[in-house]
């Protein structure tokens, strides 16, 4: 026992032993035990993190055109390379735009001089607009800055001459590209959508100081739209919904205006193609969601209206939160009903309107049971005055 007793210190011992045992065990027994300890112990690795590595980026993105802006266009070789990386960056950091956007605008001031200089500008900024997803909007922003702040108008046009004669190339041939192959329509799809940006972003101010929106445009989408919807495949309906969610309030307001009834004929070229068309079932449930979106004024909401002024007749969700009842027949009605009122009647004056319910044999309506026995059938005064008012409300507002 007195040996076992000796060696627990040895195995147990995490910091040190007390002096008397160190004492009473020799040298080499005392080096072994040491010795354990670091037979255990995982080797540390040493790290090669250093705090002057350079900075982290994720991957695919790319710090040259930060390090080069500060230092101006001096190490950008070409036009070409200067504008595709700012393009690049906004792609990656839309952010910056309101923040570098001015200083871009100057530098191209400094570089642009000669008409194919503003050619090669607008064609990098067309083909990026197009062919990078979700790139369209910021496009448009840049198209409408530098149409204003571009010194250089040439013979040939200023920028946004040339960015809309650009446009027109891609819309002359919009009916072969609505039947083309998958890529081709692709593409064609990616540049209605970068239209429809342009036709809200792109400001043209007139000579009183107005700002208006260019009605070529205007007139193109609903061209663009007809080439659309004369070829009802898929992805030509899906790009039609985008393009009418994104400027069908817009373009309506700006039909009504001149008297045009565009709207209306689209809607039924839609409803048209909900019919007949052999488009799948989810494109034609996105056209009558489309439908239903600008039943109800594009989901716009005027601040004038309130809610006593909506009624049937004005307002097409009126009856939308109503409740369902039902006749003693099972059949479901609700305030839209033409005879909701003679139905409900029925319905207050049945007398088993609230029968019993029993289960497995057991009277579930309070007779014997003590927890129910205890529960008071009148309502509290307070609470059935508040009732009284709400049912007297909603009767005044549906007789309104």
């Amino acid at each position: 026992m007195s040996d076992g007793f000796d060696r627990a210190p040895e195995q147990t011992r995490p910091l040190r032993a007390p002096p008397s045992s160190q004492d009473n065990i020799p040298q080499q027994n005392l080096e072994s035990a040491m010795a354990k300890p670091q037979v255990v112990v995982a080797p540390v690795l040493m790290s090669k993190l250093s705090a002057n590595a350079p900075e982290f980026y994720p991957s695919g993105y790319s710090s040259n055109y930060t390090e080069s802006y500060e230092d101006g266009c001096e190490d950008y070789p070409t036009l070409s390379d200067y504008v595709q990386d700012f393009l690049n960056h906004l792609t990656e950091q839309p952010g910056s735009f309101e923040t570098e956007i001015e200083q871009f605008a100057e530098t191209l001031n400094g570089w642009v001089t000669t008409d194919d200089a503003l050619q090669e500008l607008v064609e990098l900024i067309y083909q990026q607009a197009t062919s990078i997803p979700n790139f369209s909007y910021m496009g448009a922003r840049l198209c409408n800055y530098l149409s204003h702040h571009l010194t250089i108008s040439p013979q040939s046009g200023n920028f946004r001459q040339l960015l809309l004669q650009r446009c027109r190339t891609e819309y002359e041939v919009k009916d072969q590209a609505a039947k083309g192959d998958e890529v081709t329509r692709k593409r064609f799809h990616a540049f209605v959508l970068f239209l429809g940006e342009l036709y809200l972003n792109l400001e043209i101010k007139g000579t009183n100081g107005q700002v208006t929106r260019a009605d070529i445009l205007q007139v193109g989408l609903r061209e663009l739209l007809n080439a659309l919807f004369s070829n009802p495949m898929d992805d030509n309906l899906i790009c039609a919904v985008k393009l009418l969610k994104l400027t069908g309030s817009v373009l309506e307001d700006a039909w009504k205006e001149k008297g045009k009834t565009d709207m209306e004929e689209i809607i039924q070229r839609i409803e048209n193609v909900v019919l007949d068309a052999n488009c799948s079932r989810d494109v034609k449930q996105m056209l009558l969601k489309l439908v239903e979106l600008r039943s109800s004024n594009w989901g716009r909401v005027h601040a004038t209206s309130t809610y006593r002024e909506a009624t049937p007749e004005n307002d097409p969700n009126y009856f939308m939160n109503e409740p369902t009842f039902y006749t003693s027949d099972g059949v479901p009605f609700t305030a839209a009903d033409p005879d909701y009122q003679e139905k409900y009647q029925e319905l207050l004056e049945r007398e088993d309107f609230f029968p019993d319910y029993e289960e497995n044999g057991t009277d579930l309506s309070g007779a014997g049971d003590p927890y129910l026995d205890d529960i008071d059938d009148e309502m509290d005064p307070e609470i059935e005055e508040a009732y009284e008012k709400f049912c007297l409300e909603s009767e005044r507002k549906r007789k309104q």
